[in-house]
């Protein structure tokens, strides 16, 4: 940690606007899309508090020392700040849904604190994204997250990865499969490896052959009724959340 560096959430801090930035220095001019949010949407005047975070960890508070147009201009009220690590680590692999359900699993789960998310093709899994059709498609999920991650007053981004298939998470260490008739999240023992991937297969579940090639790993109740693929990846992961702590 450096000298003078505080640790804490920024969410705590109960300021006005959150923002993502290059680098937390004493003053910041935020233009852009960023900008013309605080200044033209959100409407922020001169002494409301921002928190900014470089989206690694750390985050600052400062005032608002004007604006104008799309722009604003913050003068830092504090020292920089490390924002804890949530232990275990929580990976998030879902299986791709139809539509802009990928982007709600996206947007709940960074909220939730997940630090990473891989979208998933699953055998019964209705959307195929491949070619340049995957990579518009990722841009346009971590430009979710970056949004949900603002709403939440996070200071990490979390990962959005490309699609992979199912089977590059077989033997991964802390597979964990959201089930109907799983046992719940304080069953489970902390993982080994310091991190739980989450596993939420598509609608209508994961076909038998998946679900032998993924083995006997453990298991998260997600409830007792039948789930949209979307709602068991926000109920696995709310499970889990409530498990974690900031690592020391």
């Amino acid at each position: 940690m450096d000298r003078g560096e505080t640790t804490g959430f920024a969410a705590a801090v109960g300021a006005a606007a959150h923002a993502f930035v290059a680098r937390l220095d004493e003053t910041l001019e935020v233009a852009g899309d960023d900008g013309h949010h605080l200044a033209r949407v959100l409407r922020l005047e001169a002494g409301e508090t921002v928190t900014a975070a470089d989206g690694r960890g750390h985050w600052r508070p400062y005032r608002v020392a004007d604006t104008a147009k799309s722009q604003v201009r913050l003068a830092a009220a504090g020292p920089p700040a490390r924002e804890p690590a949530l232990a275990p680590r929580l990976v998030v692999a879902f299986a791709l849904t139809k539509g802009t359900k990928p982007e709600l699993v996206v947007q709940k789960v960074t909220e939730l604190g997940a630090d990473a998310i891989v979208p998933v093709r699953a055998r019964r899994s209705i959307a195929r994204w491949a070619g340049t059709r995957a990579e518009a498609a990722v841009s346009r999920l971590r430009r979710v997250a970056r949004e949900a991650a603002v709403q939440a007053r996070r200071a990490r981004l979390p990962e959005v990865a490309a699609p992979v298939e199912l089977g590059a998470l077989v033997g991964r260490p802390g597979l964990v499969v959201a089930a109907r008739d799983g046992p719940p999240a304080g069953a489970l023992a902390e993982p080994a490896g310091g991190e739980w991937v989450l596993v939420v297969g598509p609608e209508g579940g994961f076909d038998p052959g998946e679900r032998a090639a993924i083995g006997a790993v453990d298991s998260v109740g997600v409830g007792p009724f039948v789930l949209r693929a979307e709602t068991a990846a926000v109920a696995g992961v709310a499970a889990l959340a409530g498990r974690r702590r900031a690592a020391r």
